[in-house]
C-alpha cells in the first residue's frame, strides 16, 4: 500500500463517525424541492461543514426554489477545472410522512440518505481528507450545490452549462449501485403535458354525441402506455391525470403528465414518430388534443472520455479492494446537462444503497467512508493524468470556453 492510499484511508477512517453525524443532520432537515425554507437550511449546514476548508463559498439566492451554493478552490486560476455536482433537495414534499432517521449496524435509513445527501457527505469529506493531506491545493475544483434537481434543474441548468464549459472533467455524486456501479451514460428524459378538451353538459341527458375530455384522455393514455417495450430502452409513464369538475357534468377539460425516457437520439425519434401518429389518428377521430413539452433532458452518451474517467476510478477502487462496475443508468441527472456541453463526466460516485424515491430508501453504512476515499483518490489521480496529457484518448477533455 503506497503512502497516499494508506494516509487517505486512515484519514477517512478517523472521520467515519463525523460523516455519520453530518448525514444524520442533513437527513433530518426536510428539504423537498418546493420546501424553500428547508433547502435553505441544508445550504447553510453545507456551508458550515465546509467552513474549515480553503474554499471560496458563494450563496446564490433564489426566489422560487432553495438557495444554491457554489464553492471553489483557487488552484489553476482561470484554467480548466474539475466540476463536482450534488443537489440539496429531495423528492419528498414537506408533508411527507417519510421524514425521520433510523440506523442499524449495516444501513442508514431516511429521505435523502442516498439521493443525495449521502453524496454531499461523500464529497465534503473527500475534500476534507484532501485538505488534511495537503493535496486540495493542487486541485482546481468547482462544486455546484443546486436546489431543484428533482424537478429537472430548471434554475440551475444554465449554471451547469456555463461551468461545464470551463471544466476538463466532472464527477456527479448521485448514489452508486449495489455492486459499486458508476454511470458512464444515462438516458435522456422528456416531460410532456397532454391536454384534452370535451364539451360540457349534464351527465343525465348527454348520451348521444357525448364528448368527454376524460374519456378521450383515457384512450390516448392506453395508446401511450402501449409504446413501452416497442423500442429498446424506451419507457413511457403517465404519472398524473386530472380533469372534470363534478360527477354529474360531462368533463370539458382533462390533462395528463407524461415521463418519457430514451437511451439514444434514435430512441427519441422513435417516440416522437409514434406520438405524432397517435395524435394524428385521434384528432382525425374528432378529439381536441394538444401536447406541450415541459422539459427535455438530453442523453448522456457513454463516450470514450467518460470511459477513460471511469477507468481511473476503477483503478483506485481495485487498489482499495472495493466493488466497482460500469453501467448505463436509466434515470437522468445533472450529468446529462454537463455532458451536453461536451465535458467528460461520470455519475454515481455517492454512497451505495437502494430504493431512492421511496420510503424504503437506505444507504450501506460502510460505503459512506469507502466512496469518500474512492472519490478523493480518483480526483488526484485523474487530475494528475490530465496535467500529464495521458487521461483522455485523442486529446484532452472539456469544451472550449
Amino acid at each position: 500500500m503506497d503512502d497516499m492510499l494508506k494516509n487517505m484511508t486512515a484519514s477517512l477512517q478517523n472521520q467515519e463517525e463525523a460523516m455519520r453525524d453530518a448525514l444524520k443532520r442533513l437527513v433530518l432537515i426536510q428539504s423537498g424541492t418546493y420546501n424553500k425554507a428547508g433547502v435553505d437550511r441544508v445550504c447553510r449546514v453545507v456551508c458550515e461543514l465546509l467552513e474549515p476548508l480553503p474554499l471560496e463559498k458563494r450563496i446564490l439566492p433564489q426566489k422560487q426554489y432553495g438557495d444554491m451554493l457554489m464553492v471553489s478552490t483557487d488552484a489553476d486560476g482561470a484554467g480548466r477545472r474539475i466540476l463536482l455536482a450534488g443537489h440539496m433537495d429531495t423528492i419528498f414534499p414537506a408533508d411527507s410522512p417519510f421524514n425521520g432517521w433510523r440506523e442499524d449496524g449495516r444501513f442508514f435509513y431516511g429521505p435523502g440518505v442516498i439521493d443525495m445527501k449521502g453524496g454531499l457527505v461523500v464529497g465534503i469529506f473527500a475534500l476534507k481528507a484532501l485538505a488534511a493531506l495537503g493535496l486540495l491545493r493542487e486541485l482546481p475544483v468547482t462544486w455546484i450545490f443546486n436546489s431543484e434537481e428533482e424537478i429537472g434543474s430548471p434554475a440551475s441548468r444554465p449554471l451547469f452549462r456555463a461551468e461545464a464549459g470551463r471544466a476538463a472533467m466532472a464527477f456527479v455524486l448521485e448514489c452508486g449501485g449495489m455492486e459499486g456501479e458508476v454511470a458512464t451514460g444515462r438516458k435522456g428524459r422528456l416531460v410532456l403535458r397532454l391536454s384534452a378538451r370535451g364539451r360540457a353538459g349534464h351527465a343525465a341527458t348527454v348520451v348521444e354525441g357525448k364528448k368527454s375530455a376524460i374519456l378521450d384522455m383515457a384512450r390516448v393514455i392506453v395508446g401511450l402506455e402501449e409504446m413501452n417495450g416497442r423500442f429498446p430502452g424506451i419507457s413511457v409513464n403517465v404519472g398524473r391525470m386530472a380533469g372534470g369538475a363534478v360527477p354529474n357534468s360531462v368533463p370539458e377539460e382533462a390533462w395528463a403528465a407524461i415521463d418519457v425516457r430514451f437511451p439514444s437520439i434514435e430512441g427519441l425519434a422513435f417516440f416522437q414518430s409514434r406520438i405524432d401518429a397517435l395524435m394524428k389518428r385521434f384528432r382525425a377521430a374528432g378529439m381536441d388534443l394538444s401536447v406541450e413539452v415541459l422539459s427535455e433532458t438530453p442523453v448522456m452518451e457513454a463516450t470514450a472520455k467518460n470511459k477513460a474517467l471511469f477507468a481511473v476510478v476503477a483503478g483506485e477502487a481495485r487498489r482499495l479492494e472495493i466493488p466497482i462496475a460500469e453501467h448505463f443508468r436509466a434515470g437522468a441527472s445533472d450529468a446529462n446537462t454537463i455532458a451536453e456541453a461536451g465535458t467528460p463526466v461520470i455519475d454515481g460516485l455517492g454512497p451505495i444503497g437502494e430504493h431512492d424515491h421511496s420510503d424504503r430508501e437506505y444507504a450501506v453504512r460502510k460505503s459512506l467512508r469507502q466512496r469518500s476515499t474512492l472519490l478523493a483518490l480518483s480526483l488526484i489521480a485523474a487530475w494528475r493524468r490530465y496535467q500529464a496529457g495521458t487521461l483522455f484518448p485523442n486529446g484532452q477533455g472539456g469544451s472550449v470556453s
